[in-house]
């Protein structure tokens, strides 16, 4: 009997519905659903990312996914840095934030590729429960929103400087101009990252290469620079500071995995590839993400001490680079390019920040209302809360905003990845196999939850000054340490309890196969009446016959 067949698959006292269809049939008459059309452009929010959907290679996907890493933040956040806490610290803080980031990005970016589900499904049932975890929605949901106003921003600068458009028209245009690429979701940012990539790098590299090229001499008096605030050539404080800046960026792999869930399966045949691509667009953004911090110190200490600029203007990626370019070309060509790519770099981030950012908002309300107004909707509204932020001025407080986020997001990708890592694998206590589905979690578990109010508690209390001056500075290794350290204790002391409400979920057929790869046989749901894969439906005794996971989500 077929693995697919309604009654191989079902308990013997469960009457398969009549419209159940076959796969042939579903296959056949997939591209006439109106529902259907509608869940590949809603890009299976909240949902499970099907077999059928996931037709992308696995370079294609990590090029998408590494096309958000173009943003030019990274350049004033290394400019802030060198320029405040000099040189060498600036590197080892840079160095130290990457490391960590890269570490604990790994088992997210792992499990997102080989089970093929976001950080919010991942969170679930990855400490939290399934409305724990919508503070954590909301958490990744404001980080988005936030760098797309630092990164609007700066495209606003570079509009006002190279063509004179007003600041306000600019944040408006920032904002207004990503709306139409993200409602396509996928398949739209995948040709954009793609195609506008090559030059992107060429605008990017070429200046740095030729300004290094032609000035040899700017290095040494770069790395013997100091910093304004006169810290020590090897400063821990300083570096910590300076780590905690960067490590607000910790929350970008959220943005990563939205676009890693759609990985092609895991074969032996193309073991190397989906690896390599994993390793690159998961953790490996990171690297990237520093070469641009040391760049942008490297750029701001040159623009302050050869052209005698005032610092607020060395840490905005515009002036850098039409500084850069006047090296190359006439004032008017120089401008013109750094305007091309501040305009490239700022669309391609920002159709990425609102892509994850709708993901994030739509998973937060529809679990607490049990209402799905769709993706689209909360594109508009989380571009519209960056619109607010640019007007207020956001990128002047900068270094304050991300100091204090990074406590948020350290303590959040911490607790996930130690309760993969070790409550998973090492203690067993916690369920390998992700859930994420309503009726199948507890609402809260303790282990997370607790783990991830004392890590970020704590890091925050001690960011403001209220654990001590001394403690001010290593609030990042509080939310570290709280993070890792939490979450093990929790789950030995609760035994793992509060993972899983339910253990088997009605269906006879297991979610994963034997080699832990999820299952694709079709299934209908009797409450939308589509075809989902295995992963995504359930039969719990109460339900009227199989159900997908977002019509279980929406009911009361």
């Amino acid at each position: 009997m077929s693995a697919n067949s309604p009654s191989a698959s079902q308990p013997e006292n469960f009457t398969p519905p009549e419209h159940f269809t076959t796969p042939e049939n579903f296959l056949a008459t997939q591209g006439s659903s109106p529902i259907f059309v509608k869940e590949t452009r809603e890009d299976y929010t909240l949902r499970y990312a099907p077999h059928s959907f996931r037709t992308w290679s696995a370079r294609t996907v990590a090029i998408t996914a590494l096309g958000g890493i173009a943003y030019m933040a990274d350049f004033s956040i290394g400019a802030s840095i060198g320029l405040t806490y000099g040189t060498f610290n600036a590197l080892l803080a840079i160095a130290l934030a990457a490391i960590i980031i890269f570490t604990t990005s790994f088992p997210l970016a792992f499990y997102a590729a080989r089970y093929n589900i976001d950080l919010d499904l991942i969170t679930r049932g990855a400490g939290f429960g399934y409305y724990g975890s919508v503070i954590t929605s909301i958490i990744f949901a404001s980080f988005t929103f936030i760098f797309f106003a630092l990164e609007g921003s700066i495209m606003a600068q570079g509009l006002n400087m190279g063509l004179g458009i007003p600041l306000w028209l600019g944040y408006l245009l920032a904002s207004v101009i990503v709306i139409p690429l993200v409602f396509f979701g996928m398949k739209a940012l995948s040709k954009l990252q793609i195609w506008t990539t090559p030059l992107w790098l060429f605008l990017m590299v070429g200046p740095v290469a030729y300004l290094v090229f032609h000035h040899p001499e700017i290095l040494p008096a770069w790395l013997a620079h100091n910093g304004s605030e006169k810290f020590a050539s090897l400063s821990l404080p300083a570096i910590m500071l300076g780590a905690g800046v960067a490590l607000s960026l910790m929350g970008q792999i959220g943005e990563q995995i939205d676009y890693l869930r759609f990985m092609p399966t895991y074969t032996h045949a193309t073991r190397r590839q989906w690896w390599w691509a994993v390793v690159c667009a998961g953790p490996g953004w990171v690297i990237l993400g520093a070469i641009k911090q040391a760049i942008g110190a490297f750029i701001a200490f040159y623009v302050v001490t050869t052209f005698s600029q005032p610092t607020a203007m060395a840490t905005e990626p515009v002036e850098q680079f039409a500084t850069l370019f006047q090296n190359m070309a006439p004032h008017g060509l120089a401008v013109l390019l750094a305007v091309v790519l501040v305009v490239i770099s700022q669309v391609k981030i920002n159709v990425t920040n609102a892509y994850s950012g709708s993901l994030a908002w739509t998973s937060a309300y529809t679990r607490l209302t049990c209402h799905y107004p769709g993706r689209l909707v909360f594109v508009v509204v989380n571009v519209g809360f960056a619109f607010f932020l640019m007007e207020e001025n956001l990128f002047a407080l900068l270094n304050a905003i991300l100091g204090f986020y990074a406590n948020c997001a350290i303590a959040w990708v911490m607790v996930v990845a130690t309760d993969i890592t070790i409550n998973k694998y090492l203690l067993g206590l916690s369920p390998k196999e992700p859930e994420f589905r309503k009726h199948m979690l507890y609402g809260i578990n303790p282990v997370g939850v607790i783990a991830f109010l004392l890590a970020s508690g704590l890091s925050i209390a001690a960011y403001f000054g209220l654990l001590g001056a001394t403690l001010t500075s290593y609030s990042p290794l509080i939310a570290l340490a709280i993070g890792f350290i939490a979450p093990p204790l929790l789950c030995l002391a609760t035994k793992g309890k509060y993972y899983l409400r339910h253990t088997e979920d009605g269906i006879l057929e297991p979610r994963f196969d034997a080699s832990g790869l999820p299952t694709k046989s079709l299934y209908t749901c009797t409450s939308c009446q589509e075809e989902f894969e295995r992963p995504d439906v359930m039969h719990l005794p109460h339900m009227e016959g199989i159900t997908c996971s977002l019509c279980v989500t929406t009911q009361r």
